[in-house]
């Protein structure tokens, strides 16, 4: 099954890379020109550079304040509020990502929920249509990678938290260990495996971003949002350049298991 719907595919892909093909019609060699237009087209390499700044909003931040978050929740006495604060957090993760770039999109609006708040505190001159801004589209689209993917990584660090053993974290407050010395000491290295799942699956997730962008830019306005997902979608089906498209994913691919497998070394050393 793997094979069949995997394998197979992925060397269609690269087959098709090196042809000319509109999907339809006979196909004509093309060497090398749709990989060398990866790199020559502004249009795709830029949506190469935008998919790693979204690693950003999508990794480095959700890590980040979800450590925060887990270690602030573990302090917390079982109770309502615990709880409540553990669904809150992750309600986001199962939400369809569609759902959550059609209700951003909304409160992104000139007349918005953001420009709202904005205006209520005295900031109008901050308010702005900002999935239309080209200088804030971006970072935009990328607070909603943190919202979608802060509950995820909060909650697995959470977990992970739990299995740290006890007497660690009692050790460290008999050595005189303050929180912050003792998340740096006994929190942060007994997450290790857990950091290594949260970040892969948080790239990959940049990397490969393709529903939030979609529903809430359609990669622009120009190509400041455009990231390689929606770029072969739109050479795929809008503009019939299959090997294009192909030549595209298969360089993504790359991308993405150069950028995950030393992440993958790390979480296997001892």
């Amino acid at each position: 099954m793997y094979a069949v719907f995997v394998l197979f595919p992925m060397l269609q892909s690269v087959q098709y890379s090196f042809y000319h093909w509109d999907g339809i019609g006979p196909a004509t060699p093309a060497g090398l020109d749709n990989w060398k237009a990866i790199f020559t087209r502004p249009e795709l390499l830029q949506s190469v550079v935008n998919a790693f700044v979204l690693i950003i909003f999508y990794t480095v931040l959700p890590v980040g304040l979800g450590l925060v978050a887990a270690s602030f929740i573990r302090e917390l006495k079982p109770g309502a509020f615990s709880t409540t604060a553990r669904v809150l957090l992750f309600v986001p993760q199962v939400l369809p990502l569609v759902a959550a770039g059609i209700a951003w999109t909304w409160m992104y609006s000139s007349d918005g929920l953001v420009n709202q708040v904005l205006r209520a505190v005295g900031l109008d001159q901050y308010t702005r249509a900002w999935l239309g801004d080209f200088t804030f589209a971006l970072p935009a689209v990328g607070v909603i990678g943190v919202w979608v993917m802060l509950g995820f990584c909060t909650v697995l660090l959470l977990a992970g938290i739990g299995k740290i053993d006890p007497s660690l974290y009692e050790a460290a407050r008999l050595d005189g260990a303050g929180p912050v010395r003792e998340f740096f000491a006994v929190t942060l290295p007994g997450l290790r495996r857990e950091l290594v799942v949260c970040t892969t699956f948080t790239i990959i997730a940049a990397l490969a971003s393709f529903d939030v962008v979609q529903i809430a830019t359609q990669g622009g306005p120009g190509y400041q949002t455009m990231v390689p997902g929606v770029q072969i979608y739109r050479l795929t089906f809008l503009q019939q350049h299959v090997g294009q498209a192909s030549a595209l994913a298969v360089f993504l691919t790359i991308v993405v298991l150069l950028v995950i497998w030393p992440i993958q070394r790390l979480g296997r050393q001892k």
